[in-house]
């Protein structure tokens, strides 16, 4: 399928919103999905931050293939990042971020003569989850969350329990995507909306890909007794022991395909990590 494109009038003002507010804070945290880190990492971040500290967090971790994220925070490390995995959700690892910022804030009282809560900005692709961790940050519900890209709309300031200040930013996206896989990735873990893909050919090549690199996952969860070289053949095998039949005894190809895209996303099908470090 061809390269997938998405840059509504937003996304340009959400960029020209974090050029104009980076001067206000000490800090950014980059969050990422552990699923696809590369994907969800956005190059535009590193071109506006570039002279920011920087923490990445790998959220999402609980539906991702442990090992990989393993990799990915060594990668990342190596780089001369501060990276973590966690589960905003949960709450799993923020207690890994605040020793981190409490560390931050540390080296910064040392350095500057007046004391002030650490000012933190929050950047990430849509439906990475920086609501989900906001609202774990803040003990309340602060910001709106949800399971569709593009619910932050404009910028928050919110203070945490600790007294550190955080800029909520919507999500960004860029204006191309260089490789077909990066706009696949972020379809697949549902950072582009669905309402502007072709969900049949989406469903198609995350069944290809599951089938390629997790067959046991795959076949567990839909009850297949082997795999064909051949995806179309593997998506019609799912919709058949699913009963996703028509009238006329025909596929339906859109019901299976959001089927397997909404339990991966879920992970219903495992834990699953589409890219390697």
């Amino acid at each position: 399928m061809g390269n997938i494109n998405w840059y509504p009038g937003h996304m340009k003002k959400t960029r020209e919103m974090i050029q104009s507010n980076l001067k206000l804070v000490d800090i950014i945290i980059e969050i990422l999905d552990a699923r696809i880190p590369n994907s969800s990492k956005n190059p535009i971040i590193n071109e506006i931050t570039a002279n920011k500290k920087r923490i990445i967090l790998l959220n999402k971790a609980d539906l991702a293939d442990k090992r990989e994220t393993y990799e990915w925070i060594r990668l990342f490390e190596k780089e001369g990042y501060k990276a973590i995995e966690i589960d905003a959700l949960t709450g799993r690892g923020i207690d890994k971020l605040y020793k981190i910022l409490n560390e931050f804030q540390a080296e910064r009282d040392e350095k500057k003569r007046n004391s002030r809560p650490l000012r933190i900005m929050i950047l990430g692709v849509p439906n990475v989850g920086k609501s989900s961790l906001i609202n774990r940050l803040s003990g309340r519900k602060s910001t709106k969350t949800g399971n569709k890209p593009g619910i932050t709309k404009g910028k928050q300031w919110i203070t945490l329990e600790n007294g550190m200040q955080l800029l909520d930013t919507p999500g960004i996206l860029w204006p191309k995507f260089e490789e077909p896989e990066v706009g696949l990735n972020l379809a697949f873990a549902g950072s582009i909306k669905d309402e502007i893909l072709e969900i049949q050919d989406i469903g198609l090549e995350l069944i290809g890909f599951l089938a390629d690199n997790y067959p046991e996952e795959f076949m567990n969860r839909y009850k297949l007794s082997g795999l064909s070289d051949d995806k179309l053949a593997n998506m019609e095998a799912l919709a058949l022991k699913r009963g996703f039949i028509l009238p006329g005894k025909r596929i339906d190809y859109e019901r299976t395909a959001r089927t397997v895209i909404d339990e991966f996303r879920a992970g219903k099908i495992g834990k699953i990590t589409l890219e390697k470090a």
